[in-house]
């Protein structure tokens, strides 16, 4: 690891002034930046640590939603009774990613900005667009079994390793920052890019930007919403494919539904398509499929990766098929 200068930041207006020096990287729990910086990936000048800013309390908001500091565990998360209660899936992405070591750790800020897992990423010996812009994407002809279908281009086909951001997306999440002109807020599904010609930006935040907290609006539906993730192995891997549903079946038909997918794009990918083809559909296991289908109509996959359109309908028409009445 290359040597760095470290301080702590005291407050929020101290930590956004020292972005003005090139090469200076915020840390919050380290979990992925501190790895980065092992393998070469990453190699800032200087850390300024995050975590003695108030940022790190789950607060309730008028009309019944929740603020989330961005300071806030990923294991404090989980365990929050309103997050239970009122937003199981963000509860159950949560616990579905990492140990619960690195969930003492990791931050919900820090989670939503990790880099990707591909391997071609972490390993300078390759090509890789997202690490080095102009170099090429080894992964397209390569080990590419659990990168993206959908929303991807010939610059790269890595895929958002976030299983809290699918949830996130699923409820209409929100992003607080304070950026260059103020304290400022994005939409979750405006947060993350896909990677078209710049793969190497992961979100739209201006540069220098500090995230001070997520915001989860009123849901009703979200009461009863559910997240499912399928891996290569039973516990502390990343998602071949996963979901966060919700939905609301009245006399045998359905009223409203929210879906979006992780471990298929640049970005959790929320399935609008397939929303407005079952709103109104029977609420039946042959409707979901064709809705699942009409979404994945786009999807490009490559020479090993196939497998995740079947993986993403299948697990589709299940899960909403367990949470019809």
């Amino acid at each position: 690891m290359r040597p760095f200068e470290y301080e702590r930041a005291a407050d929020a207006a101290g930590a956004l002034a020292t972005m003005v020096r090139p090469g200076t990287a915020f840390l919050a729990g380290g979990t992925n930046l501190v790895d980065l910086m092992k393998l070469g990936v990453a190699t800032p000048d200087r850390l300024v640590d995050l975590s003695g800013l108030p940022y790190a309390e789950v607060e309730p908001i008028g009309g019944g939603g929740l603020r989330i500091g961005a300071l806030v565990s990923n294991s404090d998360l989980a365990t929050h009774d309103g997050v239970r209660s009122r937003y199981p899936a963000v509860a159950q992405a949560v616990l579905a990613g990492a140990s619960g070591q690195l969930r003492n750790r990791a931050t919900v800020g820090g989670n939503l900005l990790q880099r990707t897992r591909c391997r071609y990423f972490q390993d300078l010996t390759k090509a890789c667009n997202k690490r080095a812009p102009g170099s090429g994407c080894d992964a397209r002809d390569g080990e590419h079994h659990d990168l993206a279908i959908l929303g991807a281009s010939p610059q790269c086909i890595a895929t958002n390793p976030s299983d809290l951001a699918v949830a996130l997306s699923m409820v209409d999440a929100s992003v607080h920052y304070i950026g260059p002109h103020g304290p400022a807020a994005v939409s979750v599904h405006d947060l993350f890019r896909r990677p078209g010609e710049r793969p190497d930006r992961d979100t739209n935040l201006p540069p220098g930007s500090l995230i001070t907290a997520v915001v989860l609006p009123e849901c009703p539906l979200a009461g009863g919403s559910r997240y499912r993730k399928v891996r290569d192995r039973a516990s502390y891997a990343f998602a071949a494919g996963s979901i966060a549903a919700a939905l609301d079946v009245r006399d045998g038909r359905v009223h409203d539904v929210r879906v979006a997918w992780g471990a298929v794009a640049h970005l959790p990918w929320r399935a609008w398509a397939l929303e407005r083809a079952l709103r109104g559909a029977r609420a039946v296991p042959e409707s979901y499929a064709r809705a699942a289908e009409t979404e994945l109509a786009s999807a490009k996959p490559l020479r090993d990766n196939e497998y995740k359109i079947r993986l993403i309908r299948n697990l589709t028409v299940e899960l909403l098929g367990e949470m019809t009445p």
